[in-house]
Parts: structure tokens; sequence; C-alpha cells
């Protein structure tokens, strides 16, 4: 006889227990193991959480170099079925080699599951035909658990899912993550119900109203934003630093539907502004997409929308000031050119309207679809097509956690009929469809990658453009860590094109993420290894530290509400000298509309007590040795950018905190 001795891992998280008897089968290319039942010293406690419990499992010969393990728990005479989360299981040989075997899945049921040994394998690797027959069973169990949706034509599909709970287990929400998630959008309206304030469909008849109502929730920077929101520097650092930071773009000729002239604006130091144009000084944000969306009827009233265009100017001093502003994309006479020359009103509305169009874009463009909706695709296609054995689901699978669950919550408690983005917001309803398939359609490959979208936009020397900065030393670090697994693995541009499993992965992304157009230049195969290195590094780019920069600070920037209408319901001025502050405060969204906006952002904002920074894997999905080697110098390297970004911080009269990697969850989780 010889003895394996087997190490069972239980997770730490709430509800990991089982009291069921546990079962395990160990299968090797010379034989297998009889089925045993795990039973120790620790009897009932052998596989409570946290557990680290071993076992020996003896057979008659050795079996060889392991290949699998099948489990399996069958519950107790009286006693009920539970669910059981392992982690991990290590089998040592009698010829003392050690066998990793990841788990990181729920078992609810009496079902046996394999799991195959750690080692990444590709398809044209595998070439056992246990293994073989191990992962085609894998794949064909996940195609069906993981099924394609289409929610609304013409943008991303999703996954296939009647409600949360019809989710596989292993992407569903922990208890931790559920409770804190039903808690704090519990509580957004709780203290605003409290003041009887959510019904209420009353105007603001003043700022000291809305400041009531913002003091319940404050943050440092929305507190900044409050003070500082009518201010013309601060109102051209948002498009550096806000939440809609990949807008603005260099601008070397106006475009004709935006007719300036030198003699129309007065720019910083004596400058003109063809001279200024072709320094590179001059800067445009325009709102196109938007023009002539359906807006939606809030209250019973009519609401509003511009599509503008808002032209910058860098001054000597490097601050981004606006100069002009047009809120609609056709020029006419009712609809003047503003500028910061006009009467405090004008000029103040001008630029409110301004903040409220880039509310919509980005909610709807920047954050739902260009960070969610993309993450799903990426999310649902990787587990439909690559076993838990391949090294891009090793790599991957950490940047989907909670994903498909957060993203099913979205469609189904903001932008469904009865959501708050549908109900609240100018777009909302047939105007966000339309907006959304407006902005897949403009979507690029590059503009996804961010060294490119950089240059694409004529953005590199602008200073004070932290997002920028802070991003594009993230993309090289993350591409020297994508580099490095994955040249570990393939060795030559042919392995990358024989391997099929990788193949369909690529063209599942192209057909349900980006609806087959080739306009978009996303890859529809990879043919060499760095085309395989660029996708990767822009998938989990995106959903760790896009998704941050465009997440994280809504509430900060769209809290004191002023600052980021959701929403508006007079239509901007068709002459100047008429606007005053009653004129503002008519415009400004109601009440209610206020509430429910910043309830939303305060929800969204909130990060969970079980949050993964981008870098850290508390699933150790890679058992190789320089695999692990190079995770670690990923982490230093992430660590040494996140003490640089703190020290860069404390000189910076607003810290840009969003692309920290300690504050970067490795996932689209919120």
């Amino acid at each position: 006889m010889v003895d394996y001795k087997v190490t069972v891992f239980t997770a730490s998280n709430v509800a990991s227990t089982t009291f069921n008897n546990v079962f395990i089968k160990l299968v090797g290319t010379d034989g297998e193991s009889e089925r045993k039942w795990l039973v120790s010293v620790k009897g009932a406690a052998s596989f409570i959480r946290g557990a680290v419990s071993s076992f020996t499992v003896s057979c008659p010969a050795s079996i060889g170099e392991l290949l699998l393990i099948e489990l399996d728990k069958q519950p107790l005479l009286l006693f009920p079925e539970d669910s059981w989360f392992p982690t991990k299981v290590e089998v040592e040989s009698p010829e003392g080699d050690t066998y990793n075997f990841p788990i990181y899945r729920w078992i609810t049921d009496r079902e046996v599951y394999r799991f195959k040994e750690g080692k990444a394998l590709r398809v044209f690797e595998d070439n056992h035909h246990l293994g073989k027959n191990s992962r085609q069973q894998e794949l064909k169990q996940r195609e069906e658990d993981y099924r394609w949706h289409v929610y609304v034509k013409g943008i991303p599909h999703c996954m296939k899912a009647e409600n949360p709970l019809s989710l596989p287990c292993e992407v569903r929400f922990s208890f931790t993550k559920t409770t804190e998630f039903l808690y704090n959008s519990s509580t957004g309206l709780t203290e605003l119900k409290l003041k009887g304030l959510d019904d209420c469909k009353e105007k603001w008849t003043d700022f000291d109203g809305i400041d009531r109502v913002f003091c319940c929730k404050k943050t440092d920077i929305s507190d900044y934003v409050q003070e500082h929101w009518r201010e013309d520097a601060f109102f051209g650092y948002q498009f550096l630093n806000g939440v809609n930071p990949i807008l603005i773009q260099r601008c070397t000729a106006l475009p004709t539907n935006f007719p300036v002239t030198d003699d129309m604006v007065s720019l910083h130091g004596q400058c003109n502004l063809t001279e200024e144009m072709k320094k590179g000084n001059i800067f445009l944000c325009d709102y196109n997409r938007l023009d002539g969306l359906k807006t939606n009827v809030i209250n019973e009233k009519k609401q509003y929308l511009m599509a503008p265009l808002v032209l910058l100017h860098k001054t000597p001093d490097d601050k981004l000031m606006p100069i002009a502003i047009q809120l609609k994309q056709t020029s006419s006479d009712d609809n003047p050119i503003f500028f910061p020359t006009d009467s405090e009103y004008d000029w103040l509305l001008a630029k409110t309207f301004v903040r409220s169009a880039d509310f919509q874009e980005h909610q709807l463009n920047v954050h739902l679809l260009r960070t969610h909706l993309l993450a799903e695709a990426f999310a649902v296609s990787l587990l439909r097509n690559f076993p838990m054995v391949h090294p891009i689901y090793k790599l991957v699978v950490p940047h989907t956690r909670y994903t498909l669950q957060i993203n099913h919550l979205a469609r189904l408690l903001l932008i469904s009929e009865t959501g708050s983005f549908t109900l609240f917001t100018a777009s909302g309803g047939e105007g966000m469809i339309t907006l959304l398939r407006r902005s897949l359609s403009a979507i690029t490959y590059s503009s996804l990658c961010i060294p490119e979208d950089i240059i694409e936009r004529g953005v590199e020397a602008v200073p004070n453009y932290y997002y920028r900065d802070d991003g594009l030393k993230l993309w090289d670090i993350i591409h020297r860590f994508v580099s490095g697994i994955l040249c570990h693995y393939y060795k030559s541009d042919d392995e990358v094109q024989q391997d099929s499993e990788l193949q369909k992965w690529i063209l599942d992304i192209f057909e349900h993420g980006f609806l087959s157009r080739a306009s978009s230049g996303i890859p529809q195969r990879f043919t060499c290894v760095s085309e395989l290195i660029k996708f990767v590094t822009m998938a989990i780019f995106t959903c760790s530290c896009q998704h941050s920069a465009v997440n994280g600070g809504q509430y900060d920037y769209g809290g004191w509400m002023p600052n980021t209408p959701t929403s508006l319901q007079l239509p901007p001025p068709t002459t100047k000298g008429t606007s005053n502050e009653a004129t503002l405060l008519n415009t400004l969204p109601d009440v209610n509309v206020t509430v429910q906006g910043m309830a939303t952002m305060w929800l969204l904002s909130q990060q969970s007590s079980d949050f993964v920074p981008l870098g850290k894997y508390p699933e150790e999905h890679f058992t190789e040795e320089i695999p692990r080697e190079i995770i670690k110098h990923f982490q230093g390297e992430l660590q040494a950018l996140s003490g640089a970004i703190k020290a860069r911080n404390k000189r910076l009269e607003v810290p840009y905190t969003y692309m920290d990697p300690e504050d970067v969850e490795n996932s689209v989780a919120i």
C-alpha cells in the first residue's frame, strides 16, 4: 500500500462551512484511488470556515502522475444539505511530489465535481485522454451555465439570468458583499426619507436648502466642490481629473458649427486664439452624441438636455479655462455662444447645462458602456470558453469578480423601466438606449487603450492631468505583468494561432461585446503573442483602473447637485442678459430628483469591506513558481506607484486618488 497525504482548505468566508460528509477520489496516469470518505480527528470541524484539514488516502500501488481529483459531499441522515466553499486541495504523493488543485467554487449539491491539477495547460498540451475528457465536460457545463442574452438590441449582450440567485454560485456576491450592498442601498435614501424629501416635487428656492440636504453625506472633495463649483478654473479642471476625463481633446481647427473668432474671446496673457491653437493650447469638448436625444418627463414636466461644444484655453499659469460655450450643435441666432465676459448667471447657466450633459455622457457611455458592459462581455466569454486550467482563465478571472451580479442589479435597479436612472435623469428611457447605441457604434479599440487614446486626443502635454499620468503608469505596469505571464506560456506566435479556446474567446467578445463591428478595430482572432498581450492588458485595465477612474469620484463630484445636475427642467436662454439666480434655481432639478441622484451616486461610490485591490489575488489560481514570482514583482511595482501617488497628492489642493493602486478594485464590483 502507498499513502497520499490530502490537505483540504476551506474558505474563511461567512457560510463556507459544511457539516456534510466529504468524499474524494484521486485520478492519475496509472490508475485511480477508491472514493474515500474524508474523516479526521477534527470530526465535524474538518470543513468549517478557514479550516485546513489533512487526511490519508491509501492505494495498493502508485497511481502515477496525478491528473485530477473528484470531490462530492453527501448530507447526513436527518441533517440538511448545506453549501461548502473549498479553496484548494493539496496532495503529497508517496514519491514526494506535491500537486495543487485550485477549486474556488461552491459545492451545493450531491453531484461529483472534477478539478484538474493546477499547472496551466493550453488545449493542445492537454494530451492525456482523461484530461481531454475532463476539459470537454467542463466547457460543456460552462456553456450551459453562462449563456448570452440580448437585453436591448444595439448594445453589448449580457449574461442570461432571471434574477441574482439564478447566477452560478461562484460569480455571486459573498455574504458580506450582499449584506453591505443591501444595507447601503437602503440607507442611502433613509436619511433623506426621514426628511420627507424623496416625494417632494417642489423646486429649490435657495442654495441653502440644497446645502441642508447635502450635509447628510460629505467627503473632503465634495466639500471642495461645493465651495468652488462656480469657478472657471475648477470647471476646466474636471475635464482632466473629474469622473469623465476622456472627452477633452486638443483643438487644431474649430468645428464649422462652432463659429468662434479671435475678436470674440478674451484670452489670458493678451494671446490670440489662432496663435494659441497653433501652439496646442486650445482644447475642445464636444457632446455631439447627445444631439437630438429624446428627453425624459419627470414630475409631469419636460426635461432639457443640450449637446454642447466647449472651448478651453491652457493659460500661461497652467490652468485650463473655459473661453466659449455653445449649447446646441447647430449654430443659429437663438443658440448664442456664451463667454466668461457675459453676465454672471448667463455664464453660470451655460456651464450648468454643460455639467448636466457631462453627467449623461459620463454615466451611459464612459461608465456603464465602456467599463460595466464591456467587462461583462469579457467575463461571460471567459467563463464560456476557457477551463480553469487555461492560463488566460487564471490570469483574467480575478478581474471578473462580482461583475455579473453588479451588472444584473444595474439592469434591475438603475436602467429598467422603474430604475432610478430611467425615472430621474434627463436621458432616462428612450434617450438612454439611443445614447448607448450611438456610443457603442463609435467605440474603437484604440480608445480603450490609454497610451493610444492620449495620443489620438492630442493631450500628451496638458499639465496637471493626473488621470493620464497615473493611467499610463498603470497601463505600463499591467502590460509588463501580462507580458511576463503570457510569454512564459506562449513561446511563439504559432502557439497563439493554434490555441482554439483562445480564438473562440476573442471571437465571442467581438460578436457579443462589439456586435461584430469590424470598424471598432477589435481583433476577431489573435495571430501573435504581442497582439494577445495588448488585448489582455486592455481588458484588465478596463475592468480595474478605468472603472475606478470613472466610478470612484461619482459622489465626490456629483454629491453637490449644482455641480452635476442629473436633469434640468427649463430650456437654456436664447438671448443674453435675462438670467438671474432665480432662473438657475428654477432650471435645476426638483427636490426629489436631487435626492434620488445623490443617493444613487453615494451608493455607487461605496467601497465594500471585502474589496480586493489591484494585484491582490486571494484565490491562488497559478500554482507554478515562475508565474507566482511574476505576480510578486507586479505587486511590488504597484506598491511603489501607490507610494509615489500618495506623495504627489500631499502637494495638491485637490488630491487625485482614483488610480492609486490601493484604491483600484481588481474588478467591476460596484
